[in-house]
């Protein structure tokens, strides 16, 4: 098991406990945690409604594919530290892992 901090579009936090062995992805997981998240594409890397901000770990995560950052140049709102949650697979690295929700609730 992994812990994943999650900041909500209030600024709630909380810890969310993630296993690692069940092939998610971070917006699967995400939803699977009650999160609003709209994922409209599904997890394809082409509608970026589960946009997050990484504010902590970011050294732990695979880097951007082309399909995720060409998604991610279409948003006003990010950043250096934008990514997909659809495309950050759960893994034993992300342990300890800050992340904010941006993408759209509808």
């Amino acid at each position: 098991m992994i812990t994943i901090t999650v900041e909500d579009r209030n600024g709630e936090t909380r810890d969310i406990e993630l296993p690692t062995d069940v092939n998610l992805n971070l917006m699967e997981a995400l939803k699977a945690s009650e999160y609003n998240i709209l994922a409209t594409c599904g997890g394809m890397a082409l509608c970026a409604t589960c946009h997050v901000q990484v504010l902590e770990g970011m050294e732990k995560l695979s880097p951007a594919e082309d399909a995720e950052l060409d998604m991610l140049d279409t948003l006003f709102d990010a950043d250096a530290d934008s990514r997909l949650a659809c495309q950050l697979r759960i893994n034993e690295a992300m342990d300890g892992l800050k992340v904010k929700i941006r993408g759209d609730e509808h």
